[in-house]
């Protein structure tokens, strides 16, 4: 027990929140969000750059940055540069990553999340890997993987929250990630390639097998682990819509434990608040997964996971690839 407690009281890192700010500083803020975290152990988080405004120039990049200092927030606070599929654009976010200790690396949006901040043909993906290939980018590239035109939006019935699965489906994950990989391959692309939020046991072989030859990596969310499609069949169902959706119980469940078997590289909380009348009228996408980081993680211990691998999972195994952390 006491090695458990060690492991949990050990600093975590969380590579994926969204802090929101500006235009939606009334969902949460750079403070509110690093407070969470700390309560939870985290010493440091990534925050993502579908915020409103997007960041995706040296302006809103430093502007982000500036306004986690005026929050008093000095430490543990990086962030991700958004791409778009203009040359122009991408060879201005390398050079801020390339510059800036607090720019992590890039987010790529395969397929429309919150916000408007995707590049969701596949040749103008092409034109991403190209780009980020010939200006000799060796940072760390994440990508939402969603294949839009393998979504069926005519089964969404928000009565029936759990349709969202088949909404987007996991095949459209799937597909994606293969996409990205191929891409990442055949353009020469020399940094690596991170698959956040990677929700299917399907999606994980697929990753798993491509570390042979590049270098690539794999994070999983509590929620999807955790939770199932099973999970959205009450009342409150709705609050757990999120991108990409609740899978199948089977397929949280062999999730969990591709993450015992050291097949997915650590754990991401993607935690994204959001408020009650955006999720229940507005039906919109994501959870509040840092509000219960350490409970899950303690589940985990439950389970039989060795305080090594969730030190491994929370902070060595993602300090190792995001090198910029200084934490």
């Amino acid at each position: 027990m006491e090695d458990y407690d060690s492991a949990l009281s050990a600093p975590h890192i969380d590579p994926h929140v969204h802090c929101r700010d500006y235009n939606q500083a009334y969902k949460a803020t750079i403070k509110s969000t690093m407070a969470l975290a700390r309560s939870q152990g985290v010493v440091a988080v990534c925050d993502m750059p579908n915020t409103d405004p997007p960041i995706i120039s040296r302006e809103e990049a430093e502007r982000r940055i500036w306004l986690a200092r005026e929050e008093g927030v000095e430490e543990g606070y990086y962030i991700y540069m958004g791409l778009t599929s203009d040359p122009r654009q991408i060879a201005e976010a390398v050079d801020v990553s390339n510059s800036n200790p607090r720019v992590v690396g890039m987010k790529l949006y395969a397929g429309t999340s919150t916000g408007n901040l995707a590049v969701v043909g596949k040749e103008q993906q092409r034109t991403v890997y190209n780009e980020l290939a010939r200006l000799g980018y060796e940072g760390i590239l994440a990508v939402h993987c969603e294949k839009e035109d393998m979504f069926d939006m005519h089964a969404w019935n928000p009565q029936h929250p759990s349709t969202w699965n088949s909404a987007r489906p996991p095949v459209a994950e799937v597909e994606s990630v293969r996409d990205q990989i191929e891409m990442a391959a055949t353009s020469g692309f020399k940094g690596t390639l991170h698959i956040p939020h990677i929700s299917t046991p399907e999606s994980v072989e697929v990753v798993f097998a491509a570390k042979k030859n590049m270098k690539v990596t794999s994070g999983a969310t509590p929620h999807h682990l955790a939770l199932s499609t099973q999970d959205m069949e009450g009342k409150d169902g709705i609050l757990l819509k999120v991108n990409p959706p609740l899978r199948d119980m089977a397929r949280a469940s062999r999730l969990r434990e591709l993450l015992k078997a050291g097949m997915i590289d650590w754990i991401e909380t993607d935690h994204a608040p959001h408020t009650e009348l955006d999720k229940r009228e507005r039906y919109m996408s994501g959870i509040r997964s840092l509000d219960n980081y350490l409970n899950f993680l303690k589940g985990l211990l439950q389970d039989g996971f060795s305080a090594d691998q969730i030190r491994a999972l929370t902070y060595g195994n993602i300090k190792r690839t995001y090198t910029k952390i200084t934490e």
